[in-house]
């Protein structure tokens, strides 16, 4: 996606162009509500899990949260600090 918000051909452009320079991530072994707080902090909706080796094991994302978990309350209020537009990185 961001290669196309910057306006690069996806056919042609190089990952290197439109990754992230320091991704974020949670561990496998943290809790959900550590992932929701990174989530509404950085105000994104996926975040990698790695485990302590740094391989890569899975993606959580804010309905994970809300339908693996049966934690709605946590979703809702993740997503509404996720849309805020006066968040964090604002």
């Amino acid at each position: 996606m961001r290669a196309v918000a910057e306006g690069l051909d996806p056919t042609s452009a190089r990952v290197r162009e439109a990754m992230s320079d320091a991704p974020l991530y949670v561990y496998e072994d943290q809790e959900p509500d550590d992932a929701a707080a990174l989530m509404a902090e950085m105000q994104i909706r996926r975040l990698p899990v790695v485990d302590r080796q740094n391989r890569l094991v899975g993606v959580v994302s804010l309905g994970d949260l809300a339908h693996r978990l049966d934690a709605p309350d946590l979703a809702g209020r993740t997503l509404d600090e996720i849309s805020d537009p006066a968040g964090a990185r604002g």
